[in-house]
């Protein structure tokens, strides 16, 4: 294939993918975490494409589209490949609507089931050992006691409140109010929502205010609630090792940031609270999203409305 002409098609891809993406961050306030998926996604599709001949939009047809989907099926899993086939089905739907093509040749293409696993949750007597244990650590050594600090506050609020380790990095200080005791998160496509938590996060959010975060933050100042070691905002990926480090020293089960999330939600449900209160806290859209998220039937928890939660 002449390279020039390879070169050309891209431009003419890279063109379009940039006003797609313009669109959703203008019509949908995509976060730039979920741009860049985007972003990643269809790259590696018109890529393909355009290594393939395929190098303009009015001339992809559909079984080009499935050719690619069956040799990127060979390297990704199904849940991967799921959400690149629904970004393709928007870019091409979206360059259809625009006149940038005559057809839209992605409007057929099949998502692939995902099978409908859950991720693992503790008992709430493992969420109290590895909560407990947390909160028992405290370094003799000011810098580390400091960390200690902040590692017993996300863990309180990841537990307390069920926000995405997304959510929980781009929390402010000024996002908390203690005399309610309630979070304001920022969710998926910048939703707003105010989340309570329980007096034992209470009480380790305010340790970490004044005696942690202190020795911590950068010269400068920084917003952010919780701090990096070098006193900026705290990366998703520390604060995921945080949570797997801390949940192998108490000698619970293995679990993510967002497998604590399943846990806080389940405990609540079991303990009676109300299914579309839950699904407020957690910043569903849908109900069906929050009923996936318990081991209990909705018929049993649309009759429990006495809340509880362990730790409140």
């Amino acid at each position: 294939m002449n390279s020039s002409i390879y070169k050309e098609g891209m431009m003419a891809f890279d063109t379009a993918l940039d006003g797609f993406l313009a669109y959703l961050k203008a019509n949908r306030g995509l976060s730039a975490n979920t741009l860049k998926a985007y972003r990643s996604d269809l790259a590696e599709c018109l890529n393909w494409l355009a290594a393939r001949a395929c190098d303009e939009l009015p001339g992809i047809t559909t079984d080009d589209l499935r050719e690619w989907m069956a040799d990127a099926s060979r390297t990704h899993a199904r849940s991967s490949m799921a959400r690149k086939v629904v970004a393709v089905r928007g870019f091409f739907a979206w360059a259809h609507e625009r006149g940038l093509m005559p057809a839209d040749p992605a409007a057929v293409l099949l998502t692939p089931k995902i099978p409908n696993t859950l991720p693992a949750v503790l008992t709430e007597a493992q969420a109290e050992r590895l909560m407990d244990d947390t909160d028992a650590r405290r370094d003799d050594d000011p810098e580390k006691e400091a960390i200690d600090l902040r590692d017993a506050a996300i863990m309180e609020t990841l537990y307390a409140t069920g926000i995405r380790v997304a959510e929980l990095v781009g929390l402010d200080v000024g996002d908390i109010d203690f005399s309610h005791r309630t979070l304001k998160v920022t969710g998926k496509g910048n939703k707003q929502r105010v989340v309570p938590f329980g007096a034992p996060a209470a009480a380790v959010l305010t340790a970490w205010l004044e005696r942690g975060r202190p020795r911590v933050i950068a010269a400068d100042g920084e917003r952010a609630l919780f701090l990096g070691v070098r006193g900026r905002r705290i990366d998703q990926r520390v604060v995921r090792g945080v949570v797997h480090r801390l949940a192998r020293e108490a000698g619970v089960p293995d679990i993510s940031p967002h497998a604590l999330r399943h846990s806080a939600a389940t405990h609540l449900l079991d303990g009676g609270a109300d299914l579309r209160e839950v699904q407020e806290m957690l910043g569903h859209s849908s109900l069906k999203t929050t009923q996936r998220y318990t081991h209990v039937s909705i018929e049993q928890l649309k009759s429990r409305y006495a809340q509880a939660f362990p730790r409140a």
